[in-house]
This record gives C-alpha cells, sequence and structure tokens, in this order.
C-alpha cells in the first residue's frame, strides 16, 4: 500500500498503522479529517496572507529603519521568489517522504523567520528573513492540496478544496484590512513589527494542532528526490521571476532585465531533458512529465496563471487608487476590498459543493461574474464624486462572489485526473504557476497605473481604468481557456470519470512504495 493509500486510510477510518506494522500514532475518527482539513487552511492562509499584508505596512518599514527604494522591494519580492522556488521543490518532498513532517518544518521555519522578521534591526536583515519565511510558506502550501487530495473522495474533495479556495480568497483580500489595522494600533514604531508577530502565536497553535491531527504514516520505499532537477527547476524559477520583481515596481517594463527569460527557457529545456533520463532510470522525478498528457490538468494550470495575473493586480491598483490619489487610511482602503472578500468566501465554499455536479461550467459562470463586475467598476468610475468606497461595494462582492467560483473548482478539477501518488509535486506546479502569473500581471499592470499617472499628471481615475482594463483582458483569457476545457469535455463524455472524481480509492502502484 502507497504512503499516500495509507494516509487517506488513516483519516477515514482505516488501519494504516497496523497495515505497516507500526502505530501511526493518529486518531482515525472521521472528524479527524475536517480537523486536519482546517490545520492545513489556517497555514495556508497565513501564507497567503503575507503576501498582502505587508504592502501596507511598506512606508512605515521605510520610515522606521530608513529603508531605501531597493531595500523595500527585496522586502516584498525576496518572500514571493523564495515562496515560488520552494512550491514544486517542497511538494515532491512530501510525496516522496513525508507531508506531516515537511508542512510542520515549514510552520517552524515560517514562524521563526516572522520573529525575525518583527525584531529586525535594519532593512536588510528583514529582507533576508523574508526570503527565509518565503520559504517556510513554500515548504507549507503544496503539502494543504497534497493532504486534501489525499485524505478525501468524491463531493467530500469538492467541498474541501471550496474550503481551500475560500481561504484563498479570504487571506488575499483582507492582508490589506488587518495590516492597516495593525498599522494604526501600533503606531509608526510597533505598527509594522506588529504585521510580522501576529503569525507567533499562530504558528505555535499550528505546531501543536498538526502534531495531534495530521496523519502520520511510516514511510514506504524511499523514494528518489531528484536533487538535480530541484536545481535546475529552481534555477529557471529564479530566472523568471527576477525581471518581475527587480527594480522600482513603477519603472517601465522595458527597463527591466527580460533577457533573464530567455536564459530561463533554455534552463527549462536542460531541466526537461534531464527528467526524462532520470524517469528512463526508473527514479521519480521532481515534475511528473505525464501531468502534460493530462487535458484537464493542462487547462486548469493555464486557467489558473492567467486568472491570477489579473485577480492580483486588483487589489494592488485599487489600493494605490484608495490611498495615494484619494488620501484613504490604510485602515479605510482594506475595509473598502472587504465586500470582495466576504463574497469570495461564500461562493468559494458553495463552489466546492457543487463543482462534481457543474463541472467547468462552474468556472466559467465565475469568470463571467468577476469580468462583468470589473467592466461595471471601469464604467462606474468617472461618474462617482464621493463615497467610492460605499458606491463601489456592490460591484466588489459581485467580483467576489465570482471569484469564489473559480480559484477552488479549478484547482478540484485541474487535480482530478491526477494521481493522488503526485498531488504534492502536482499542487506545487499549480501554484508556482499562479505565483509566476501573479508577478507578471502585478508586473505589467503597474507599469501601465504608473506610466498613465505619468501621462494624464495625476488622475488616478484614469490609471485605474486603465490597469483595470488590463486585468480584465487576461480574465478574459482565462475565461476562454475554461471555455476550451468545456468543449474538450462535451466532446469527451466521460473524460474526466477517474478514480479521483467518483470517489474510489487508486489501485496502489506497488512500483513506487
Amino acid at each position: 500500500m502507497r504512503e499516500d493509500d495509507r494516509a487517506g486510510a488513516a483519516a477515514t477510518g482505516g488501519r494504516a498503522g497496523q497495515d505497516s506494522g507500526q502505530d501511526s500514532g493518529h486518531d482515525s475518527g472521521h472528524d479527524d479529517r475536517w480537523r486536519a482539513l482546517a490545520v492545513c487552511l489556517v497555514a495556508g492562509g497565513m501564507c497567503l496572507l503575507d503576501v498582502s499584508i505587508v504592502n501596507v505596512a511598506l512606508p512605515s518599514i521605510r520610515e522606521g529603519l530608513g529603508a531605501s527604494d531597493s531595500q523595500v522591494q527585496w522586502v516584498v519580492a525576496g518572500y514571493s521568489l523564495a515562496f515560488g522556488m520552494a512550491l514544486v521543490p517542497a511538494g515532491r518532498l512530501g510525496d516522496a517522504r513525508s507531508r506531516r513532517t515537511v508542512f510542520m518544518w515549514g510552520v517552524a521555519l515560517f514562524t521563526l523567520a516572522s520573529a525575525a522578521c518583527g525584531a529586525a534591526p535594519t532593512a536588510w536583515a528583514i529582507a533576508v528573513a523574508r526570503v527565509v519565511q518565503g520559504v517556510g510558506g513554500g515548504m507549507i502550501t503544496p503539502q494543504v492540496s497534497g493532504f486534501i487530495q489525499n485524505l478525501f473522495r468524491g463531493p467530500e474533495r469538492g467541498r474541501a478544496f471550496g474550503l481551500f479556495g475560500a481561504s484563498i480568497g479570504i487571506s488575499t483580500a483582507i492582508g490589506p484590512l488587518l495590516g492597516g489595522l495593525l498599522v494604526q494600533l501600533g503606531g509608526p514604531e510597533w505598527g509594522w513589527r506588529l504585521v510580522f508577530y501576529v503569525n507567533l502565536p499562530v504558528g505555535l497553535l499550528l505546531l501543536v494542532l498538526a502534531r495531534k491531527w495530521l496523519p502520520r504514516v511510516p514511510p514506504g520505499r524511499r523514494q528518489s528526490l531528484d536533487p538535480v532537477g530541484v536545481l535546475l527547476f529552481a534555477a529557471a524559477m529564479l530566472l523568471v521571476l527576477l525581471p518581475v520583481v527587480e527594480g522600482d515596481q513603477g519603472a517601465p517594463l522595458s527597463q527591466r532585465p527580460w533577457w533573464l527569460a530567455g536564459v530561463a527557457v533554455v534552463v527549462l529545456g536542460v531541466f526537461y531533458g534531464w527528467e526524462r533520463h532520470w524517469s528512463g532510470r526508473g527514479r521519480e522525478t521532481l515534475v511528473d512529465l505525464s501531468l502534460a498528457r493530462v487535458p484537464s490538468y493542462v487547462f486548469g494550470l493555464g486557467l489558473g496563471t492567467f486568472y491570477f495575473a489579473g485577480f492580483t493586480s486588483i487589489f494592488i491598483v485599487l489600493t494605490l487608487y484608495l490611498q495615494s490619489g484619494l488620501r484613504y487610511s490604510a485602515l479605510e482602503a482594506g475595509l473598502t476590498q472587504l465586500p470582495f472578500a466576504a463574497g469570495s468566501a461564500v461562493t468559494a465554499f458553495y463552489g466546492g459543493r457543487v463543482v462534481q455536479r457543474w463541472g467547468r461550467a462552474l468556472v466559467l459562470g465565475g469568470l463571467v461574474t468577476i469580468t462583468a463586475a470589473l467592466v461595471g467598476i471601469d464604467l462606474l468610475l468617472p461618474r462617482l464624486d464621493g463615497h467610492v468606497g460605499l458606491s463601489l461595494a456592490p460591484l466588489l462582492l459581485l467580483a467576489g462572489a465570482g471569484g469564489g467560483l473559480v480559484i477552488s473548482p479549478n484547482i478540484t478539477l485541474a487535480l482530478d485526473e491526477v494521481d493522488p501518488a503526485r498531488a504534492g509535486a502536482g499542487g506545487g506546479l499549480l501554484q508556482t504557476a499562479q505565483r509566476v502569473g501573479s508577478a507578471l500581471g502585478v508586473a505589467v499592470v503597474l507599469a501601465q497605473f504608473f506610466g498613465s499617472l505619468a501621462a494624464t499628471r495625476g488622475d488616478y481615475a484614469e490609471a485605474l481604468s486603465t490597469s483595470l482594463r488590463t486585468t480584465i483582458g487576461l480574465v478574459v483569457v482565462a475565461l476562454l481557456l475554461g471555455l476550451a476545457d468545456l468543449v474538450r469535455r462535451v466532446r469527451t463524455p466521460g473524460a474526466s470519470v477517474t478514480p479521483a472524481a467518483t470517489g474510489r480509492a487508486p489501485e496502489p502502484d506497488h512500483g513506487r512504495g
């Protein structure tokens, strides 16, 4: 029996520990699946929260530590780089060894790095600590989708991914609100430090609960960790992300070192060749190349990449418009975006419950909804005279409702035909694509925002409108990919009828331990 099959059995009332001749040390009652999920969702939300919560604290960090523009940029970029580079290797490590162990090490590293960020005496100290924090977040995140894929089957898996999607939407949208509240409570000296210290009690509690509720499964035959593949993939992701995160956010795109992307393509080619060679020797690879032959996964990967390119950018340009253009406080700007979080949370949970019934059509409905809401915001902006936050609330609620029907159902459908034994690496690759999409989208949209601001001599409404049209275009590309997948599924009935989709556990793969 595979490690992942034993994990599922342990969580669903099986006798995994006895099958292996060892005591798993885990109460295998029905409720433990949902307790384990709660631990995973809080940890995953904590990691994603730190992507957006720090943005509102950057002015305080600049003032409190006398940080330069380059140092402030690396406080943001260091986390994103390390997070994106760690996702796939950490997912593979969880697949090959122990998800629980990798998860707990990730939480410990993230918590310690958060403490170091809060206590940082210099700007470079906080930048280095943010890199370590990003590695911890990258270790945690792929284990979440891996645990869901292993612990749940059929409709329950959809509901679990629905909760996962809700946590993503809430964490991303509520970050500016929580950050603004902490900065206001702590003042200029302690406010930005509280943004990091808030992770300490959460991290310590997660370590205790993870030890108690996450399934502990004795490893089967030790699998290859593919160290050469890890190094090549990490180098490629570094080369892809560096041009995006390096330099001033408002600088023209032409000033970024895009030639590194060409080098990244070469490295990815070498990586592909190595993976084929390593697989040919009968060893487990970092990335399962057979995923490229799973249509649902390929379409889900592309859809998620373009959706996150637009989705993440919305909050940044809206925050700039509210804070810099309308002089809202950080807290007021965060409150304005709260309707998006509320709408996303409700529909993400609902979407997870019905995704098996509606499939890709559900995601398309969400994409159409968020597109309509963004077009509405673009049309409404020139007509707003006052009370912008209240005026935008209904449309932001609608946009959030649409977004909630995209993230978790897309993850469910993308992993629908993926072997649960590779769920960690498969989920890690999905989320790496999302992080790359987010970084590229933010770079392009911010460049347009500041370019429009300069051209119009400070017209923030026009700058927001220009950047919104780009985010709409990115979401429409995601919509077209979803439509293509829907057509494929209609033309090929039963294409997604797999063990994962039907709720049957996959047959044990004795060749992989």
